[in-house]
């Protein structure tokens, strides 16, 4: 694999109809070694779901979804090979942690590459998408979070042109543990 991105890759929104591909990259992102530290379910958790939530996930993420978009990095062979959904939050509304949202905004959720595919710049073209999509929802800011002892995962947002904006919120599974908030904001 080369240093940069190869023009056979292709960047594009999942379709409500692909949600057994979805369910298997999350289920597969669910396996990486840094996943107890990225994700909030586990493996069991989510290999447990009914096929119904898988359908609902994909349906609310997909094209012409307009409260979060899933956008996935497709191989020249067709495989699913990395993602990242971006979630639409609105002003005034309360987000996962029980904190009030002070502006509208994007939060990057499910952040994943495959290992094999790691270091070809699909992390970037991932963000690019996502960062479109919600600049054109009126976004000023797209956030996420990220575990304090995930070098790898801060190391790659950092890349993309992401910073820590000194929030933090407990990890879900330790309140002994942080999460880091990262944002970029919109120029």
């Amino acid at each position: 694999m080369s240093a940069s991105i190869s023009d056979d890759y292709v960047i594009r929104a999942i379709r409500a109809d692909e949600w057994p591909a979805v369910k298997q990259l999350r289920l597969d992102a669910l396996r990486d070694p840094a996943a107890h530290l990225a994700f909030l379910e586990s493996y069991e958790e989510a290999v447990a779901k009914p096929d119904s939530f898988w359908q609902d996930r994909a349906a609310g993420g997909g094209e012409g979804a307009i409260g979060a978009r899933q956008i996935i990095a497709e191989a020249p062979d067709g495989e699913w090979v990395g993602t990242v959904t971006v979630l639409f939050e609105e002003a005034g509304t309360v987000d996962w942690a029980g904190g009030v949202v002070e502006r509208k905004q994007g939060h990057v959720v499910g952040v994943f590459v495959r290992p094999e595919h790691r270091g070809a710049g699909l992390i970037k073209a991932l963000f690019d998408a996502g960062l479109e999509w919600a600049w054109a929802r009126g976004a000023e800011r797209v956030r996420l979070y990220v575990h304090q002892d995930n070098g790898r995962a801060q190391a790659a947002y950092r890349k993309v042109g992401f910073g820590p904006s000194g929030e933090t919120v407990p990890f879900v599974h330790d309140a002994g543990q942080r999460e880091l908030e990262f944002d970029f904001e919109r120029e």
